[in-house]
């Protein structure tokens, strides 16, 4: 039983470390969730509930770079906060077996998401509104977080640095803090309403606020390109074998 617990605080200070980096913390959490039995659906609950502390740990890290982005974080904060209770509500009412089937296109697509080239910055947009495509990609993006969430940090920086314009760092710090918001709303529903692995999420959690902290420091001043490519291979590598397994 300690072995468990050492392997899931592992497992989330990995997953802070990469969600913080390259936006793919549950492409590391999910995975050791159900390598200890739990089931796809408690497993994914119960990692949307201990992302609370790697969105705690990454937003604390972030400070720096969230100065001076304080009108577009109350413009998205909303919306991104209605996509997290759309798209947690959408996975309490979705068939465990269909969740199963989705999951590898998910991990797939999200792994693939990496690959985007990153627009490079022209004119910060931090103290203005949020434009109509931003406020409905992060929307569309949080809903996704919600429902899943593996690699949903990479395609919101991707939206964030192509539409704002704003640096590596800035980007990746309104992402923490928005995924935060959608992943927090999403943690209560499943606290509620959901299936809970609580003994899980308690180890899973300490590992996250702790590579969640650390990782907004590794991003600026590590290059992450060759982090972003190498998780893409391993999440591809996880999308192919959870996909032979649900389609078996």
């Amino acid at each position: 039983m300690p072995v468990r617990y050492l392997w899931l605080v592992l497992a989330g200070f990995g997953g802070g470390l990469t969600g913080s980096v390259a936006g793919l913390a549950s492409l590391i959490s999910y995975p050791a969730l159900l390598g200890v039995g739990i089931s796809p659906i408690s497993a994914n609950v119960s990692n949307t509930v201990a992302l609370l502390f790697n969105s705690v740990g990454s937003v604390w890290g972030s400070r720096p770079e969230l100065a001076g982005q304080r009108v577009l974080a109350r413009g998205l904060a909303t919306v991104a906060a209605a996509g997290g209770i759309f798209g947690a509500a959408l996975l309490l009412l979705t068939p465990g077996q269909t969740f199963e089937r989705i999951v590898p296109f998910l991990i797939g697509a999200g792994s693939l998401a990496l690959l985007i080239p990153r627009r490079r910055h022209v004119v910060p947009t931090g103290h203005e509104k949020p434009r109509w495509e931003l406020a409905a990609g992060v929307f569309a993006i949080a809903v996704y977080g919600g429902y899943f969430g593996a690699a949903a940090g990479v395609i919101m920086l991707g939206v964030l640095l192509f539409v704002t314009g704003e640096p590596l760092p800035r980007s990746n710090a309104m992402k923490n803090l928005l995924l935060g918001l959608a992943n927090g709303v999403a943690a209560i529903g499943f606290a509620l309403f959901g299936p809970v692995r609580w003994g899980a999420v308690l180890p899973l959690a300490v590992g996250f606020l702790a590579g969640g902290r650390l990782g907004p420091v590794i991003v600026r001043r590590a290059p992450a390109t060759p982090i972003r490519i190498g998780i893409c291979v391993a999440g591809l590598g996880l999308a192919v074998h959870l996909g032979l397994d649900a389609y078996r």
